[in-house]
């Protein structure tokens, strides 16, 4: 669905099935001029994954939960080695093709993502690069370590989360979107910070893998907050769970090892100017406004996203550019998609 702001004229991409999943109206700030765009809906209810259940809820957010969401880090699945060891081996600044390709010829999930990659960004296709050895000796260092980011990050973020109202793989094209557009925004104020920007896009919502089976079991609490108290997703999340999915993906993260500057970005892309400036966390929110705008992987919180204007407003992004930016993520999306 086609969506044009009443202030500036510039027109978004909604997605059918986001708007489905709202109430009869929803309100966002357009990323061009900030102005409200109301948009009415038709809801069936068959739709709306947070309609309220007539089943019984669970307690209430407490201690329980609480333990519940530390069992699920103490649980979760570690990076994919390849990924971990790459990192590793480029953190110590001796690396070497030859050693990348050994722990690639290791990875039988990892190695065919990375060969389709690299075809597609030198040939325009999946099938022209043969051999791991081709692929590295043809790639530079960066974008060899993007493609195995990329191939580790697809097996953590792919399944469906209904409490979010994201199907299978929505999650993964955000956070390609994101991810794309964070590196490109990053580039613009200081391009030491782009390679830092696109890893903490890709894993900037994985709170949402431990989450959404509590959101799920509390659909009728979400649905009264949303569309009765008109609050955002984000602080029903901290109203009726006690946290939300940003300090949650910053534990994850953390357990992953990512670095220090990246988890604090993440913890902090919802609300940027909450605290001291910080540039990765101020870059990571546009990123994320802007891929929410142009409804890539869009779920039941793409429409109660919440912008930080000062975040925005450092930046100086104008509509034209927000506009180019959500094509070519569109575009990444769609390239890299295709290799999986």
């Amino acid at each position: 669905m086609i969506i044009s702001c009443p202030h500036c004229r510039k027109r978004y991409n909604i997605p059918e099935d986001v708007l489905q999943k709202i109430s009869e109206k929803a309100v966002f700030a357009c990323p061009a001029c900030k102005g409200s765009i109301h948009v009415s809906l038709t809801i069936q209810a068959a739709a709306a994954p947070l309609q309220p259940s007539p089943e019984p809820q669970p307690p209430p957010a407490g201690t329980p939960l609480k333990e519940r969401l530390a069992q699920g880090l103490n649980s979760l699945p570690p990076m994919p080695q390849a990924m971990d060891h790459v990192r590793g081996l480029m953190a110590d600044g001796k690396v070497r093709p030859a050693d990348v390709a050994h722990i690639l010829e290791q990875d039988p999930a990892v190695a065919p993502v990375v060969l389709r990659l690299t075809s597609m960004s030198l040939y325009g296709d999946t099938q022209s690069v043969g051999s791991i050895q081709q692929a590295v000796g043809t790639l530079g260092m960066k974008t060899l370590n993007e493609f195995i980011m990329l191939a580790c990050a697809a097996q953590l973020l792919g399944r469906e989360l209904k409490g979010y109202g994201l199907q299978a793989g929505d999650l993964w094209r955000h956070s390609l979107a994101v991810a794309y557009c964070a590196r490109a925004l990053a580039a613009r104020i200081s391009p030491a910070l782009a390679e830092e920007a696109f890893s903490a896009g890709l894993f900037h919502d994985c709170g949402k893998l431990l989450l959404d089976s509590c959101v799920e079991e509390r659909k009728a609490a979400f649905w009264s907050a949303i569309n009765e108290e008109k609050q955002s997703f984000l602080d029903a999340e901290r109203e009726i769970l006690g946290f939300d999915h940003p300090q949650v993906a910053a534990d994850m993260c953390v357990k992953w090892r990512l670095p220090k500057r990246q988890v604090v970005a993440i913890a902090l892309h919802h609300t940027p100017s909450r605290f001291v400036y910080n540039d990765l966390a101020t870059v990571l929110h546009a990123a994320d406004a802007t891929s929410m705008m142009s409804g890539i992987g869009a779920g039941i919180d793409g429409l109660l996203y919440t912008i930080d204007e000062k975040a925005m407003g450092s930046l100086n992004l104008d509509g034209e550019t927000i506009g180019v930016l959500m094509a070519d993520a569109a575009g990444y999306v769609k390239r890299v998609t295709a290799c999986f």
